[in-house]
């Protein structure tokens, strides 16, 4: 696997193409994704704010995105780095919930995540996810109310 300071490295360097013009709140993304003949890539994202708020994309989400549009669905580790636009990361930047749900659908069971601090298994981060698979009621409840 290639470094882990690589792919944090990379999540670094994507904070610069951030726009923040809102939050002025800059993060990068890395995913080292792989794809179904076993050949692996590091994919790059930061976060993309919009004047409607719920059209902006986290930068998990932009290099998730580009990761499974180009073939690379199995997710192997990802990096994220943030903080004030313009100033070094002086703290972790977690992914948020929506993130963390976007990409349990893709990692592989021992996926990590690295922040500034270190690395954790995306499970800890993540311990339960939502699937739709598993979630759905057979019978709806309101038939037996009466």
């Amino acid at each position: 696997m290639q470094a882990v300071s690589e792919l944090f490295e990379a999540a670094e360097r994507m904070r610069e193409y951030s726009y923040c013009v809102y939050s002025h709140f800059s993060v990068g993304a890395a995913i080292l994704a792989e794809n179904s003949e076993g050949d692996r890539r590091i994919f790059t994202g930061c976060n993309v704010e919009n004047s409607s708020y719920g059209g902006t994309i986290c930068a998990e989400r932009t290099a998730a995105v580009k990761a499974l549009s180009e073939g690379y669905g199995k997710f192997i580790a990802a990096a994220v780095s943030g903080g004030v636009q313009g100033e070094p990361e002086y703290g972790d930047t977690f992914p948020c919930g929506i993130c963390l749900q976007f990409m349990s659908e893709f990692a592989v069971p021992d996926m990590t995540v690295t922040l500034r601090s270190g690395t954790y298994p995306f499970t800890d981060l993540m311990p339960k996810e939502f699937d739709l698979r598993q979630s759905l009621i057979k019978e709806p409840p309101w038939k037996h109310i009466h």
